[in-house]
C-alpha cells in the first residue's frame, strides 16, 4: 500500500478539476512518512481515492499529480507512454519539419509536472524542477535518448526555482558524450549557434519561434531596435526579412558576440547590424534623449514578475520600457512587446501597454496577439502554463 496524503474537508475541488498541484494548506495529514519525490496516494477527507502524486515536503506545492487513473502504476511504462505521447504531438504539428530544435516536454501541460526537455539537433537538454522528476531522472533520461536517438542527454537543472523544492542546482551530462559548446540549429531555414552548456534557459528561446518569423515578415525597409536581444534571434529574422538596419542591445557581451556569429552563419550583411552592450533601461533613455527614431522596436525582457506578488513592481518596469519605446516610434511604426512573467496576466499586460501609449501621447492599435510556440502547449486544467504574452502595436 502506498503512503498517503489526506486532504482537508472541501479541498479536493482542484484535484477533481484536474489541476496538477496540491498546496501544503490543502493537506490535513500525511501517512507513512514519504520521502521527497516518492509516489503517494491522495485521498479526500472522506477517505476517497483521488489521484497519485509525487510528494515534495519542502515545497509549498506539496504534491504534483502524476495520474488520476486508479490502476495506473507510476513506473517506466508510465513515463514511456507520456514521453511518447508528447513527442508524437510535436510530430503531428509538423514542428520537426520546421526546425531541429523543439521543446519535447513542457511540464504540467504534457502531464509530466516539473519536467522540461528540449531537443537541440542531436542533444536533449533536460530540466528537473521538482522532487518527483528527480526521483525518476535516470529513467526519463534513458527514454528521451531512446526516442530521439540523441547522442547526449544534458541536465540543466541549474535554476533557482529548485530551491523552493529543497533541491540543489545540478548540471552535467546524464547520458552520452558532452556536446559542443556551440551547437548549430536550424529554424525555418536560418541557422543559430546555441550554447546548451551555459546559455540562458536551456540555450535558446524556443518559445519565441513563431514571433521571430512574424517580425521578419514585417521588417522590410524598416529601421529596427531589438532590446534584450540575447543571441540575436529577432535580429537575424528581421535582417533576413529585409530590415534596413537593426540595432541590438543586450547587457551580455558574450551573447552579442554569438549574435554577430549568427549573422555570419546566415550570410547577412554586417553593415546593417549594430550592437550595444548596455543596460536596456538606460540605453532606451539615452536613445530617447538623442531623439532617435525607429520603425520597429522589439521588447523581449526577462521575467520581471515570477509570481503575482511581484506584479506591482514589474508593472512599473514594463510601463517604463514601453513608454520609452512608443516615444521613439515613427508614425506607422510597430512595437513588438512581450511579458514572460507568470505574475502578469494578459489583461494586465495589455492595460500596462495601453497606459504607456497614453502617457507617450501616441495613438496605437493592436494588430496581433502573440504567445508561446505550439511546442509549449497550455493544459486547459493548468492555466499557469500560459506565460508568454505579446502584442504587436501599430502607431497611427
Amino acid at each position: 500500500m502506498k503512503k498517503q496524503l489526506i486532504l482537508k474537508p472541501g479541498r479536493e475541488k482542484s484535484v477533481l478539476q484536474k489541476h496538477p498541484w496540491i498546496f501544503s494548506g490543502a493537506i490535513q495529514s500525511v501517512k507513512g512518512d514519504p520521502a521527497a519525490g516518492e509516489v503517494v496516494d491522495v485521498l479526500s477527507s472522506r477517505n476517497e481515492w483521488l489521484c497519485t502524486a509525487a510528494y515534495s515536503p519542502a515545497s509549498q506545492i506539496r504534491a504534483r499529480i502524476w495520474s488520476w487513473t486508479g490502476n495506473e502504476e507510476i513506473d517506466e511504462i508510465f513515463f514511456d507512454k507520456r514521453i511518447k505521447t508528447a513527442i508524437q504531438l510535436r510530430n503531428d504539428l509538423g514542428l520537426f519539419k520546421k526546425s531541429d530544435a523543439v521543446r519535447l516536454i513542457h511540464g504540467e501541460s504534457d502531464c509530466l509536472p516539473g519536467l522540461i526537455a528540449d531537443l537541440y539537433k542531436d542533444t536533449v537538454v533536460l530540466q528537473s524542477l521538482s522532487a518527483g522528476v528527480d526521483q525518476w531522472k535516470p529513467v526519463i533520461a534513458r527514454l528521451l535518448q531512446e526516442k530521439t536517438s540523441a547522442t547526449c542527454v544534458l541536465e540543466r537543472s541549474d535554476v533557482e526555482v529548485r530551491k523552493l523544492e529543497g533541491l540543489q542546482e545540478q548540471a552535467g551530462v546524464l547520458l552520452g558524450k558532452e556536446p559542443e559548446k556551440d551547437l548549430t540549429i536550424l529554424e525555418t531555414g536560418l541557422r543559430f549557434l546555441v550554447d546548451v552548456l551555459h546559455g540562458q534557459k536551456t540555450g535558446f528561446y524556443l518559445d519565441q519561434r513563431d514571433n521571430r518569423i512574424l517580425a521578419g515578415s514585417m521588417a522590410q525597409g524598416r529601421r529596427i531596435l531589438n532590446c534584450f536581444s540575447y543571441t540575436g534571434g529577432f535580429t537575424v529574422h528581421t535582417l533576413t526579412g529585409g530590415a534596413e538596419e537593426v540595432l541590438s542591445i543586450d547587457s551580455s557581451a558574450e551573447a552579442l558576440e554569438t549574435a554577430r556569429k549568427n549573422l555570419e552563419l546566415n550570410d547577412l550583411p554586417s553593415n546593417r547590424a549594430h550592437w550595444m552592450e548596455a543596460d536596456v533601461f538606460q540605453a532606451l533613455r539615452n536613445l530617447r534623449d538623442r531623439a532617435e527614431k525607429f520603425d520597429m522596436i522589439i521588447l523581449d525582457p526577462p521575467k520581471f514578475a515570477p509570481t503575482a506578488a511581484h506584479a506591482a513592481k514589474a508593472a512599473r518596469a514594463y510601463k517604463d520600457i514601453n513608454l520609452l519605446a512608443f516615444k521613439m516610434l515613427n508614425p506607422g511604426g510597430v512595437l513588438f512587446t512581450f511579458s514572460c512573467s507568470g505574475g502578469i496576466s494578459q489583461d494586465l499586460f495589455q492595460k500596462i501597454v495601453a497606459g504607456a501609449a497614453l502617457d507617450a501621447g501616441v495613438h496605437a492599435r493592436i494588430t496581433h496577439w502573440m504567445t508561446q510556440a505550439a511546442d509549449h502547449p497550455v493544459g486547459l486544467n493548468f492555466p499557469e502554463g500560459y506565460y508568454l504574452k505579446g502584442l504587436v502595436c501599430e502607431v497611427l
